[in-house]
């Protein structure tokens, strides 16, 4: 996953406004205690970040691959 797609699904999930305070503010107890951003920062893959947002945030299952897109035709 790339840091890009990390942010699709957050501002999927959460809004465009409240994805970057959650990812700012909300301590990961999977990661060390450390926020979204700076797990991000510390070089933590995208992936990992993503699924312990969701499991802090109780995304269900269902919707942490996202929403899906239509191809362009």
């Amino acid at each position: 996953m790339r840091i890009s797609d990390f942010w699709r699904l957050m501002d999927d999930e959460f809004g465009p406004g409240y994805s970057r305070v959650l990812a700012s503010d909300l301590v990961l107890t999977g990661l060390g205690g450390k926020t979204a951003a700076a797990a991000l920062e510390a070089g933590v893959p995208p992936k990992s970040v993503w699924l312990a947002v969701c499991e802090m945030q109780d995304v269900p299952a269902e919707r942490r691959l996202g929403r899906d897109i239509k191809p362009s035709r």
